[in-house]
């Protein structure tokens, strides 16, 4: 890991968009950009930063500059998406869906920065919270498999503080049939398990030669039929699917309340 200072703060985001506007988004931007011209919401206003030393999951804010001021300093941004997607990685191509059942679903089809297999975004039964760290932070590690794992040992803090028992894989790439075309059918470092070995949190990257964009997922509920039935063929079948993941039985604030309280 780089040596360091450590960040006092984490900026704090609270942002309601399309998956499009925001996945579109540049690590320092204010707003989701989407058509809409739907703008940020961060948590106590513009600017807000949530300080280092509370850890308390209120979701109080104080004001000041975060880290070095720079776009890739430690920032945290909870997303709600306003209508159904489906978001594939950045390796994917469009033919991995099938467009036909997105348009009649009314789902939008957008692509991540960040790599891994496709995930379905839907209002209210998810929640996508992406994590920035600078080059500089200590967080950083060169090392792509080992710089994640203290991602999702955030993760499984928080969902330990809310009752979920998990571990995090810290291990090589899982990959299995349908790993590369759907996110959760496959565990990569830093992702979290319950103790069946279904998925609870999925992590990917992207990687700069300024910093990193941890974007991080889980479900509130599963759907394997709409996975499997969005996946262009040969797609796997929802029985396939079904056991892969768990979700967390929680509502999506205390989720991002005691991720927010958990991260170093």
């Amino acid at each position: 890991m780089t040596s360091g200072v450590a960040p006092s703060t984490w900026r704090v985001e609270h942002l309601t968009g399309t998956a499009a506007g925001f996945h579109a988004r540049l690590p320092g931007s204010t707003a989701p950009g989407d058509a809409a011209g739907r703008s940020a919401s961060a948590a106590g206003g513009s600017g807000s930063v949530r300080s280092g030393s509370e850890r308390s999951g209120s979701g109080s804010v104080g004001s000041g500059s975060v880290g070095s001021g720079s776009a890739w300093s430690r920032s945290a941004s909870a997303f709600d998406v306003e209508r159904p997607a489906l978001v594939l990685g950045s390796a994917q191509r469009d033919e991995a869906v099938d467009h036909r059942v997105a348009a009649a679903l009314g789902y939008e089809v957008v692509h991540r920065r960040s790599g891994g297999g496709a995930v379905l975004m839907l209002p209210g039964e998810m929640v996508w919270v992406d994590l920035l760290i600078a080059r500089d932070d200590p967080l950083w590690d060169d090392d792509v498999g080992r710089s994640m794992h203290w991602v999702g040992q955030a993760w499984s803090s928080a969902l330990s503080s809310l009752g979920v028992a998990s571990t995090v894989h810290t291990g090589a790439m899982v990959r299995s049939t349908w790993s590369s075309a759907v996110c959760f059918a496959g565990l990569g470092p830093g992702e979290v398990i319950d103790p069946r070995g279904r998925k609870l949190v999925g992590v990917s990257q992207r990687r700069t030669r300024d910093g990193a964009r941890f974007q991080t997922m889980c479900h509130l509920r599963w759907r394997p039929e709409l996975v499997a039935a969005l996946v262009a063929a040969p797609r796997p079948t929802p029985p396939e699917l079904a056991p892969l993941v768990a979700t967390v039985d929680a509502t999506p604030t205390a989720i991002v309340d005691a991720l927010l309280a958990a991260l170093p």
